[in-house]
């Protein structure tokens, strides 16, 4: 038996959200407020990401617990009403999940998952996560390389700049002056 009307379980399923969560826009705030530039739901990334950095081929997923379905085995008796509809569209969002998750990496990205309560609760460390990754692929990524290997001498340093540049491009070449 359901604790809440239809009119009042109509109006907290309206609420749901597909993009703009809490979780995604405290998590891309933090990012933006630490100087990185992303896209936010990037329809022309396969399982359209939360956040993207395109060129550096990271995708961030903010999942929330029930509609992802975290420790799913153990949670699934929670549900009292309309069981086997639920259970259906959370195995399928998982299942989904996976799917989304193996094309991107058959593709070449890297996939961050981060849960909404680890959002929530650690939010200094899920953007230090994406901060160090992005520093990585920074480094080794083929752009930097080029560019290293064809700058001018009149190029000095090369600067990873997190709040320059295009949205989602965080390589800048910094010209010294000398």
């Amino acid at each position: 038996m359901d604790k809440l009307t239809p009119e009042q379980r109509r109006k907290n399923m309206q609420a749901v959200r597909s993009t703009g969560s809490k979780i995604e826009t405290a998590l891309a705030g933090a990012l933006f407020a630490a100087g990185f530039r992303y896209r936010k739901n990037n329809k022309s990334v396969f399982g359209k990401p939360d956040l993207t950095f395109k060129k550096l081929k990271i995708a961030i997923f903010a999942d929330s617990e029930f509609w992802h379905g975290k420790d799913w085995e153990s949670r699934k008796r929670e549900h009292k009403t309309k069981k086997k509809f639920w259970h259906a569209k959370i195995e399928r969002n998982i299942a989904r999940d996976k799917e989304v998750n193996a094309e991107l990496k058959n593709r070449g990205w890297t996939v961050l998952r981060f849960w909404g309560k680890e959002i929530e609760k650690n939010l200094p460390a899920c953007v230090e996560k994406i901060a160090a990754l992005v520093k990585k692929k920074n480094e080794i990524s083929p752009a930097n390389l080029l560019l290293a290997a064809s700058a001018p001498r009149s190029v000095r340093k090369t600067a990873i700049n997190p709040g320059s540049g295009d949205p989602g491009d965080n390589l800048q070449i910094v010209d010294s002056g000398q």
